[in-house]
């Protein structure tokens, strides 16, 4: 990928970039706004006693709901490297504004399960794919930032979710929120008209004409996202994550990933419940939803720089030492506005240190395995996701409000020293440097 220098390529590729970032941003909003909106109407779905949802089954509900992320993750390490990213990425849109009719319209707490099972395995497809799509297209030395940048808008949704709650909720009733759910499916024609097909995965899977006719459409020199060499051997193959160079690294991104996720899927679910539990009213309880989000996009569009200058190996690790600071402080029952300030503060830190493993991964494979070794992070990952909500609601349905704090704090000191132990792999190393000689050298003329 070294044709950056070419006349005219440079403006180009940054254009055709922001473009599928902008789209893909919009993707992972929805995204985050479905899986999100779970935690946020929890109160006032435990307050329908018509409903029957105890906090147990709630915990149930949550994992089975990541349970199915983790299928649809594996799905796309599986298959976005063999059929491409467009198709799944769209498919999984479909799949969870479908299941948010279901889980709006269920008559019962079973169907209702069902449903979030479904949901979840749309969204577990989305997310790796569009992270892979964003690094194929996002110009050398920004790719950290371009990956946190869309992760800003995970954290987004989950800002929405938590205003919904608080605006709809109380006077239509939680149903009505999923009813809102379903709004994505209007919006499909037009991603699919907007959004290009990855250049990279249409060279390697030799549908090279195609790819011709995509880079001339939008004026970038094919040659910069061309694969890497013997990218057709190793495309979609498992087998390529546990090379010689990389076999620790996936181990090590797999266990990182497994608590990263308990943190962010376990606080997002069980946050208001649990500040609720410490004493604030049911106001207070949501708004921290709400603001725990909007901390974590302003710790992202913080993280996104400073990963590209100093790797995002290193700064994951110290965000997750200040998220276990943050999340052991709420332990502590202060002034509201002080509790504010420390909900705020950790989201800052939590949210990006997971969206960090994901980028690091990014940054220790090659192109051609990139969206393999992306799904199956998120897809181990997802564990997390499904014993932090499960294991949340066994100790709240104990009344053990502090254990659960506890719980998340430990997981981040256990990310952080799983992440120490990460090696470089050369392969990739020697790539990356000729990536930043040719933006060097076309700087001088094209800047990026």
């Amino acid at each position: 990928m070294s044709a950056i220098a070419q006349p005219g390529g440079s403006t180009a590729i940054t254009t055709l970039a922001t473009r599928v970032i902008a789209l893909c941003w919009f993707l992972v909003l929805l995204d985050g706004l479905d899986l999100f909106v779970y935690g946020a109407v929890l109160p006032g779905v435990l307050d329908d006693k018509a409903f029957h949802l105890t906090k147990a089954v709630a915990g149930d509900i949550g994992s089975l709901t990541n349970f199915g992320m983790l299928l649809g993750a594996l799905t796309a390490g599986l298959l976005t490297d063999r059929i491409g990213r467009r198709r799944l990425l769209l498919a999984g849109v479909v799949i969870f504004s479908l299941a948010s009719g279901g889980a709006a319209t269920a008559p019962s707490v079973g169907v209702f399960a069902v449903a979030r099972f479904i949901s979840g395995y749309g969204l577990g497809a989305l997310l790796p794919t569009c992270i892979a799509l964003v690094q194929e297209f996002a110009p050398p030395r920004r790719k950290a930032i371009a990956v946190t940048f869309l992760m800003t808008a995970h954290q987004a949704g989950g800002a929405l979710a938590g205003a919904l709650a608080m605006s709809v909720v109380h006077a239509l009733g939680w149903r009505s929120v999923y009813w809102l759910g379903m709004l994505p499916l209007l919006l499909i024609p037009v991603v699919w008209a907007l959004l290009p097909e990855s250049i990279t995965y249409l060279i390697s899977s030799g549908r090279t004409e195609r790819a011709t006719a995509l880079a001339s459409k939008y004026g970038v020199p094919l040659g910069f996202y061309a694969p890497e060499p013997g990218a057709e051997r190793r495309r979609g193959d498992v087998r390529a994550l546990f090379a010689a160079p990389v076999r620790t690294t996936t181990l090590l991104f797999w266990v990182a990933s497994f608590f990263g996720l308990l943190l962010v899927y376990g606080m997002n679910t069980w946050l208001p419940t649990m500040m609720r539990g410490h004493g604030y009213n049911l106001g207070s309880a949501i708004s921290f939803l709400l603001v725990i989000n909007l901390g974590g996009i302003v710790g992202m569009l913080v993280a996104g720089p400073l990963a590209d200058r100093f790797g995002p190996q290193r700064v994951a690790m110290a965000w997750f030492a200040c998220t276990a600071v943050g999340v052991g402080l709420l332990v502590n029952h202060m002034p509201l506005v002080w509790t504010y300030v420390v909900v705020f503060a950790t989201g800052g830190f939590l949210f990006s240190a997971q969206t960090l493993i994901y980028a690091s991964t990014s940054s220790y494979y090659l192109p051609s395995v990139r969206a393999t070794a992306l799904g199956w992070v998120s897809a181990v990952g997802r564990w997390g996701s499904i014993f932090g909500p499960w294991f949340g609601g066994v100790l709240l349905s104990h009344g053990l409000t502090t254990s659960g704090f506890g719980m998340f704090s430990a997981a981040a000191v256990i990310a952080l020293l799983t992440l120490a132990f990460v090696r470089r792999n050369p392969e990739v190393d020697a790539i990356n440097a000729a990536d930043d000689l040719a933006a060097t050298e076309g700087s001088t003329t094209q800047p990026v």
